[in-house]
């Protein structure tokens, strides 16, 4: 009896390693598009609500298997949004979609096929954004994760975020004519976020708008796989959960390796960006003297940046070779001169996080933003979902890798 029970755990792990091994690989490598610029620019309004402008430039690297490019979807952090405007003629409409959910969707002017690239852009007015209060008291701090891609590679994400009357910000990032600017490359499944701190005082925020918990995990089921017996049963079920889990894991780490694999600037798992920056001595607008560290005047506000330029570790001259060891964020001075500065931007290359689904289509999966996680899009974490692609995360699924656990759980019972 026991050599027969210990021959079935043998059968299952091999029919569940041949099945997804093939499918996750097939997941993992495929890329129907890459995403090459994904900027999104944000201001905030009187009353706390957000203006978010989009910018995205899509480039289509498949069109056999799943067809021209005619629509996509952008993730957005939660359904509270209005205002939906269109801002380029490619965007033929653009028009709110909330599903499991929070997305817009894009209508194209024209199908596009393999080899090019079409522009897009739109805009929205985003609330329930904010927390008051959140880690001190009299401050209201603002989280925002832009909707990230399970099958997509982001080459630049661009968040630039009006830094008028902000307290701090997490991560560090660059100053550009007044915009905090943060630059990430993605690869797939991978998400980035920051937070943006204000005085309570500094807009309207209403607290019946604030935003209570991030609900992380908390409608997370737990899972038993087994059936009514004599408890052995219950370790297939177990050794099946492992096996998808560890497999799942491998390829996707794989997928991510190779999307990092010859990119510039990354050393010791960090990325650094080294910025020369030239400053007027004297602010162009009242002509007041710039004082050392000044990136705008102090009396009119007007930025004191002349040029701005991203260079690499071989331009810093061997006279500066202390700023070539520095790992770590902050500004410099440059060759002696205090009008010239040297900043440096570290960011620690991100973790990529695994999906529990994927669509044939081209899908991306969630954004972080406030409220509680009802997607069955390939989110495991707790905030509001969306995607982007070319139709839903349910529209197809070679695989059954959207098949939720739930469906498949059978709990435990004693027997009587």
């Amino acid at each position: 009896m026991k050599n027969k029970k210990r021959l079935l755990r043998i059968s299952l792990l091999v029919f569940v390693f041949a099945i997804l091994v093939p499918a996750l690989s097939v997941t993992a490598l495929a890329d129907l598009d890459r995403i090459d610029e994904y900027r999104i620019t944000v201001d905030v309004n009187d009353d706390g609500t957000l203006k978010m402008t989009y910018h995205v430039v899509w480039t289509v690297l498949d069109s056999d298997s799943e067809g021209p490019l005619e629509w996509v979807k952008i993730g957005v952090p939660n359904d509270n949004f209005t205002e939906l405007v269109s801002l380029s003629d490619t965007a033929r409409s653009v028009t709110k979609l909330s599903e499991n959910g929070s997305w817009v969707r894009i209508d194209l002017d024209r199908k596009y096929y393999a080899g090019e690239t079409v522009e897009f852009d739109f805009s929205i007015v985003q609330d329930y954004m904010y927390q008051v209060n959140k880690l001190t008291e009299g401050e209201t701090v603002y989280s925002f994760t832009p909707g990230w891609f399970n099958d997509v590679r982001v080459r630049k994400l661009i968040i630039r975020w009006n830094g008028d009357k902000v307290l701090s910000k997490a991560p560090e990032c660059l100053v550009d004519e007044g915009y905090l600017v943060w630059e990430q490359s993605l690869a797939k499944g991978v998400k980035f976020t920051v937070s943006v701190t204000y005085p309570n005082d500094a807009f309207g925020f209403d607290l019946e708008k604030t935003i209570k918990s991030d609900g992380q995990g908390d409608d997370e089921p737990g899972y038993a796989f087994g059936d009514e017996g004599d408890g052995d049963d219950g370790t297939i079920g177990a050794i099946i959960l492992i096996a998808i889990i560890v497999i799942f894991f491998v390829v996707k780490k794989k997928a991510s390796d190779a999307a990092y694999a010859g990119t510039a600037n990354f050393s010791g798992g960090k990325k650094i960006t080294r910025t020369r920056i030239i400053y007027y001595p004297t602010c162009q607008g009242c002509g007041a003297a710039r004082s050392e560290g000044e990136e705008n005047c102090s009396y009119c506000g007007r930025s004191l940046v002349k040029d701005k330029e991203v260079i690499t570790e071989d331009q810093i001259p061997d006279t500066e070779k202390e700023l070539k060891n520095i790992k770590t964020d902050g500004t410099y001075t440059y060759s002696g001169d205090p009008n010239t500065a040297l900043r440096i931007h570290v960011v620690n290359i991100p973790v990529t996080r695994s999906s529990t689904s994927r669509s044939s289509s081209r899908s991306s999966s969630c954004a972080s933003s406030s409220c509680a996680c009802a997607s069955s899009c390939a989110c495991a974490c707790a905030c509001a979902c969306a995607g982007g692609g070319r139709a839903g995360c349910s529209a197809k699924d070679f695989y059954n890798t959207a098949l939720k656990l739930s469906q498949l759980e059978k709990r435990k019972r004693n027997k009587k």
